[in-house]
């Protein structure tokens, strides 16, 4: 039986968290849009309004848990006016914030489980995320050294050094936790790498 709905513009965001749900239990090849209408309350033919496929449901579940966080971090960047080292620490507590408190860490496993098969998922979180995310960390880096708070150090590298223990972070709360392995506090884990890498950054 349907549910009783809210508002039709609320009828996007109750199939994207039925979706992220299903997603997060299932993966991407085993998750039906029957499944998603079942647990939205809603008729199939009611997504569709919405969402053409379920790629573009899985790129919506995306969009809503991932890509929305970009308008805080370029918001912090765009307002910040002091030392450049002062962002750093800030940005690496906002992505343990986003690991520890939201489904961002079982969306990116659920990228690189699933790219394999379905290569257009890869694709796109490799151009709407990381190939928007890393851009915004290399400019933050680059006026650093412009300002003289760097030492010269090649920004890519930097940068990817700089969110890889996060990453860890993510892989660790998603696949070895659940198994019993220790849990991991990825906000004190981000404290202690924004140290290591103030110390590693700043001019001899």
């Amino acid at each position: 039986m349907i549910k009783q709905r809210r508002a039709p513009t609320e009828r996007p965001k109750e199939i994207l968290e039925a979706a992220l749900a299903l997603f997060v239990e299932k993966g991407f090849a085993a998750t039906r849009l029957d499944d998603v209408a079942q647990r939205a309350g809603l008729s199939k033919a009611a997504i569709y309004l919405y969402f053409h496929d379920k790629m573009t449901l899985f790129q919506g579940v995306i969009r809503q848990t991932v890509i929305s966080n970009f308008g805080t971090v370029e918001g912090l960047l765009a307002a910040h006016r002091g030392p450049v080292a002062e962002m750093l620490p800030r940005l690496l507590e906002f992505m343990a914030s986003r690991i520890e408190d939201t489904p961002l860490a079982s969306i990116a496993k659920l990228v690189i489980a699933e790219s394999r098969a379905f290569p257009e998922i890869g694709r796109f979180y490799l151009t709407e995320v990381i190939g928007r995310g890393l851009p915004l960390f290399e400019s933050l880096i680059k006026r650093g050294i412009a300002q003289g708070e760097f030492r010269k150090v090649d920004p890519g590298l930097t940068v990817r050094s700089l969110v890889g223990p996060m990453l860890l972070a993510g892989v660790w709360k998603t696949v070895f936790e659940p198994i019993g392995g220790e849990k991991l506090d990825t906000r004190a884990l981000a404290r202690h790498h924004a140290d290591l890498m103030m110390h590693a950054l700043r001019p001899s």
